[in-house]
């Protein structure tokens, strides 16, 4: 996957892509570099979202967090990370509460998600996204638990039940953690990475980063 500021031709009307994880900061922030981007243009850009999974390594079987596991990232590294967190907070002009996103297991709201998305019209699937998103970084809420997840599928008119059924079964979670596996072999290490083409743009990167990506200009 090539690393570039180049994009593809803006007329192909193709989508964006998205790879991420929910408890990521970076993508959050990454969102709404997309969506200041999107408020510029006047042709809607979809998204193409991509699960991408942060805690394979450190998730217990009981889905919590086992942060005694050595990934090489050090208080250090989350401090840096705190810093770089606060100054695109300002530099986009977001609130966000960064309390809970380290103990939550984001593995449920990926499947969920995903089974939405491969379900349903792109617009419900995007309403339920925004709202999981919203709930974590916004409201503070635990977004692995499935009472959680029913609730903001009810708020977006999607069945909760049905939701409870996914979260229940194993078939989405092992179709998710496929596409886990499918990311890494299409080269993905980090995120957020937007793909738009052949060409890819890694991190929260601005708005004006995201033109030259998708408008090559």
């Amino acid at each position: 996957m090539s690393d570039t500021d180049a994009g593809a031709d803006s007329e192909t009307a193709r989508p964006i892509g998205i790879y991420s994880d929910y408890v990521c900061p970076f993508c959050y922030l990454g969102r709404e570099s997309l969506a200041q981007y999107q408020a510029e243009r006047d042709e809607r850009l979809e998204i193409d979202w991509y699960p991408f999974d942060l805690r394979a390594d450190k998730r217990r079987p009981d889905g919590s967090i086992d942060h005694d596991v050595d990934d090489g990232k050090d208080e250090d590294y989350f401090e840096q990370a705190k810093e770089n967190v606060e100054r695109l907070q300002e530099e986009y002009g977001v609130e966000m509460s960064l309390d809970l996103s380290r103990e939550v297991d984001s593995l449920p709201a990926q499947v969920a998600s995903f089974y939405v998305e491969e379900t349903y019209p792109y617009e419900r699937w995007l309403a339920f996204d925004e709202a999981i998103l919203d709930a974590l970084w916004q409201d503070e809420r635990d977004i692995g638990d499935p009472d959680v997840l029913a609730d903001l599928a009810s708020d977006v008119d999607l069945d909760p039940s049905e939701v409870r059924d996914v979260l229940d079964g194993e078939q989405w979670r092992e179709r998710v953690t496929e596409r886990f596996d499918a990311a890494r072999r299409e080269g993905v290490t980090g995120v957020p990475t937007f793909t738009y083409g052949e060409y890819a743009a890694r991190g929260a990167v601005p708005p004006e980063h995201l033109r030259r990506l998708v408008e090559g200009t």
